[in-house]
């Protein structure tokens, strides 16, 4: 199973969102030459990657830049629009490119605020642009894709003191579209793997501390966005009365040159309490994770 186009069917369901062509100062602190946070004792040329599920949201970091952006606003046709709406449509005009280039964009995960974004590419403003919902919904999912960089200076952004990341993609999309685009078995009504499938990933989500910096958690983070057969798997082990046990996350035997994971899940018949497990191998060794095999059953040695 093809598991790109998992992504880019959830994409394509979502809402048509304007694009803006932006031309803001790339982050300059956020190659992997600077990625390590200051404070590591890791040398500063080792790379953290992040792979991260969340929100992003925009901020004013000063009082004057919000000052200009209500004299933007007051030359745009607002009228009848939301407060949301109208920020939306203002920082997506071409002109107002200045601003946009200028705001703190925030990511938040389970509500806190996690890390601070930056483009490592100029053009990718255009991604922070379209994260912007005219109309926001808690079921929206931004998936983060970039290197993580140094504690922002209390300048940088009002004050706001957490890890900068330099971001080469940022997937936006809501959950419906995300849970549209997996296949579903065969032997599975729709009510129900529609279930299962969000009470996985809740479960990956809502995982203590998923911050999506640590190789455990990236990899989960990647076969949630990436990978339709954890959803199937899942699916297919209640349709022979088994709980989803355990998710663990451990080092592969194929680990060498390569950083590789093997994601377990563990299952437990409800009527004999007998375990099963399935595991699937993930290369974690750089920026974007990628599968080394495929779903299938999985022996405790």
């Amino acid at each position: 199973m093809d598991t790109s186009g998992l992504t880019q069917q959830a994409r394509s369901r979502s809402r048509a969102r304007p694009k803006a062509t932006l031309s803001p100062q790339a982050c300059t602190t956020c190659g992997a030459d600077g990625a390590a946070d200051s404070n590591d004792s890791e040398s500063a040329s080792v790379p953290s990657y992040v792979y991260a599920l969340g929100r992003v949201e925009a901020r004013f970091p000063r009082v004057s830049l919000e000052k200009e952006f209500v004299q933007a606003a007051g030359r745009g046709p607002a009228k009848g629009q939301t407060d949301r709406q109208m920020f939306q449509s203002v920082i997506a005009e071409r002109k107002n490119r200045y601003l946009a280039r200028q705001l703190c964009w925030v990511l938040t995960i389970q509500g806190l605020d996690t890390y601070l974004l930056q483009p490592r590419d100029p053009a990718d403003f255009d991604l922070l642009v379209e994260a912007l919902r005219p109309e926001p919904s808690p079921m929206d999912i931004d998936a983060v894709v970039g290197v993580r960089g140094p504690i922002a200076p209390p300048g940088l952004c009002n004050g706001l003191s957490i890890p900068i990341v330099g971001f080469d993609q940022i997937y936006s999309f809501d959950r419906q579209a995300l849970m549209g685009a997996i296949p579903r078995p065969d032997k599975t009504t729709a009510k129900a793997f529609e279930a299962t499938a969000n009470e996985l990933f809740d479960r990956v989500i809502q995982l203590t501390d998923n911050a999506g910096n640590t190789d455990d958690h990236r990899a989960l983070n990647y076969l949630a966005m990436r990978y339709p057969a954890i959803y199937t798997t899942v699916a297919d082990a209640y349709t022979r009365n088994a709980s989803l046990a355990a998710v663990e996350v451990q080092p592969s035997r194929l680990s060498g040159a390569r950083n590789i994971v093997d994601v377990v899940f563990s299952f437990t018949n409800r009527s004999n309490e007998f375990t099963e497990k399935s595991f699937v191998r993930v290369d974690v060794t750089e920026e974007f994770p990628f599968l080394v095999g495929r779903m299938s059953t999985y022996y405790d040695r």
